[in-house]
């Protein structure tokens, strides 16, 4: 199975058409304004999807089995809470004795739904199901039939889609599409998955393909490429600062550029960035939330120098940031580099300290100039048992990553030594 950029961005349109239909139909059934929020294509591994259902919160879903152009499994998942508050503004036109006692339920999270609120549940979902796959046929401009709806609730991942053979193993790479709608004035949160048969999506990529494209398992052999390279980011950062320090690549995301800046918390960050020049090329950026960023100079600088929040960090705080970024830099970098058999050397750090979206648009703004999609690592720093709200932006340059990738032999990813090699920062 061969994908390219062409093939992924098709799918990226597809997913965000559907969801558009989606949340049209959504306001039209309950009346609740709605607007879409990010899509990605997600490169997951199963694990890591059930991870994000054993989150001991009770959810429902409904799911539908595809036929025609793509086959598989289509399933929306909603918080508990969520799918009653949808049922409520459903049954509220019918009566008094038609609505759920909602501040009963919503709060008990182990009662069953009953027959009535099962079926509305089950009649949003299928509606929204299908706004999704109408939206992906109109992009294929082809036929995708859904079966009969079928309502699933539960806690963890196994009700959902153990039972479905599209579904991963825990360590097999997933293709995901992945979609939310967002409510105005209410909190309704639910997510989209895909589950496609490999062979039918095989097919589609056959399709649409406009270049040589890269062999699937070099993808799986790029994601594990960077799992490799933070476990050295880890080892180097837990070295300098004498925090335990571990780093977790969850999934790789194929996104569209100008949706990057969506996704970057609307808060106050510190970081670094860097342009990194090889095969392959592009941008690193790593962004921390303020209060993790001054702990950080705090463990790195015996005299603490992270100071308060709200006021600038001083020059041997900044020199922190970047000594650590630089070393998490060469510990992605060079691992790449000694798997791929290339040379990728990074610039100096670029010391970051500005609100939101204003951290990563300069670098936006670059990549634009010559691509419209990116892939991007969902990454977790966890230092000294807790978890820092630092966020990872790894995005090379997209041809450059598909030439790299396709010399790569994946039997030297585990053959080879992550070993970073870096210069250390001046302090002065």
């Amino acid at each position: 199975m061969k994908l390219d950029v062409n093939a992924l961005g098709t799918f990226h349109r597809m997913a965000r058409e559907g969801a558009g239909l989606a949340a049209g139909r959504l306001t039209h059934m309950t009346d609740v304004e709605t607007r879409v929020g990010v899509t990605k294509l997600n490169f997951m591994r199963g694990r890591e999807i059930r991870r994000d259902f054993d989150d001991s919160q009770a959810k429902v879903g409904v799911r539908v089995k595809l036929t025609g152009a793509i086959e598989g499994y289509s399933i929306i998942v909603f918080e508990r809470e969520s799918a009653l508050r949808i049922v409520e503004t459903l049954l509220a036109e019918s009566g008094p004795e038609s609505e759920l006692d909602t501040e009963t339920d919503a709060t008990d999270e182990f009662d069953e739904f009953d027959e009535m609120a099962r079926s509305a549940a089950t009649e949003v979902g299928h509606i929204m199901n299908s706004g999704f796959i109408d939206g992906w046929a109109d992009v294929l401009e082809t036929v995708i039939d859904v079966s009969t709806p079928e309502f699933v609730e539960g806690q963890s991942a196994e009700p959902f889609f153990d039972d479905i053979d599209e579904a991963p193993g825990d360590d097999d790479l997933a293709l995901l599409f992945q979609s939310q709608i967002e409510t105005v004035g209410t909190e309704i949160g639910f997510c989209h998955y895909l589950f496609p048969k490999r062979e039918s999506m095989s097919t589609l990529l056959e399709r649409l393909r406009t270049s040589d494209g890269i062999e699937y398992d070099k993808l799986d052999g790029f994601d594990r490429m960077a799992e490799r390279g933070a476990e050295e980011v880890a080892k180097t950062a837990t070295t300098l600062t004498g925090i335990d320090t571990s780093v977790k690549i969850r999934r790789l995301n194929f996104v569209s550029l100008e949706t990057i800046p969506e996704q970057v918390s609307d808060e106050k960050l510190v970081g670094v960035a860097f342009e990194f020049d090889g095969l392959p090329s592009g941008y690193l950026v790593f962004l921390f939330d303020e209060a993790s960023a001054r702990e950080i100079v705090d463990a790195m600088v015996p005299t603490g120098t992270g100071g308060d929040e709200g006021t600038s960090f001083d020059e041997m705080g900044k020199s922190a940031i970047k000594e650590l970024g630089n070393i998490m830099a060469s510990g992605f970098l060079d691992g790449w580099a000694n798997v791929l058999d290339t040379t990728i050397d990074h610039s100096t750090p670029e010391f970051i300290h500005d609100i939101g979206a204003a951290a990563v648009d300069p670098v936006i703004i670059q990549l634009g100039e010559d691509q419209e999609f990116a892939f991007v690592f969902d990454t977790v720093v966890v230092a000294d048992g807790r978890e820092f709200d630092c966020e990872i932006y790894a995005i090379p340059d997209e041809s450059d990553l598909e030439r790299a990738l396709n010399d790569l032999d994946v039997d030297r990813i585990e053959e080879t030594p992550t070993t970073a090699e870096f210069q250390e920062i001046d302090k002065a």
